[in-house]
């Protein structure tokens, strides 16, 4: 497992925007995946962004949940270890904690690290 660490949540209003950041750190973070989740309040947690490797490649994709798709971006600083997610347009439905995930580069393998997660409030 690796070591995450999630920054930037706070309070913004509707049409505003933040950026997370999830930093990563273990002898094994550059084998893992990573990727963002969000548990809004008296729901579960759903899946917001996250890269992947298609079987056969060395290129990473991103995918993205509907409710956030053009409005969210993921990225990373590979030298830095570090994950972002870029939220603009923000909705007050997309108040919840944001989570950082990571996961081993293999197929079929589930995320098994996560962050303490960070808070994200939009006022409408």
């Amino acid at each position: 497992q690796v070591q995450l660490v999630e920054s930037g949540g706070g309070l913004v209003q509707a049409g505003g925007s933040l950026r997370l950041s999830c930093a990563a750190s273990g002898r094994a973070v550059s084998s893992y995946i990573m990727g963002w989740f969000r548990r809004a309040p008296g729901k579960g947690r759903e899946f917001v962004a996250t890269f992947y490797r298609g079987s056969g490649t060395t290129v990473f994709g991103t995918a993205y949940a509907d409710s956030v798709k053009g409005r969210f971006t993921i990225s990373r600083d590979g030298a830095q270890n570090t994950v972002y997610l870029q939220m603009n347009s923000l909705k007050p439905e997309d108040t919840a904690v944001y989570y950082c995930a990571a996961r081993p580069d293999v197929v079929g393998v589930n995320f098994d690290s996560w962050g303490q997660g960070t808070q994200v409030t939009v006022s409408s």
